[in-house]
């Protein structure tokens, strides 16, 4: 957080403050909640691994996904693409 800080040339705890009022989290839960996000869409549309998923979203490890995933909506990484994918539905010719 210091060097997001540093960028916004304003000390940690203006930046805290700030990002507070706007979003209504701290800016540790918004950039978790922006990895979580990104998950979820790459669980959508790609067959990556819960491990590359949670690397390319920033959340590290697969374990730190699970975790993650299951206490935002209860839901492992592996059962979410088939809870929440939209697949075309297939139609049998007469």
């Amino acid at each position: 957080m210091h060097d997001l800080a540093g960028q916004a040339n304003v000390s940690v705890r203006t930046l805290a403050r700030r990002c507070t009022a706007e979003t209504g989290v701290t800016p540790f839960q918004w950039l978790l909640q922006q990895r979580l996000l990104r998950a979820r869409e790459l669980l959508e549309t790609t067959d990556l691994t819960v491990d590359h998923v949670a690397r390319h979203s920033g959340l590290g490890s697969g374990e730190s996904l699970r975790q993650h995933l299951s206490r935002q909506i209860g839901m492992t990484p592996a059962a979410y693409p088939g809870a929440f994918t939209h697949r075309p539905s297939v139609k049998t010719g007469q």
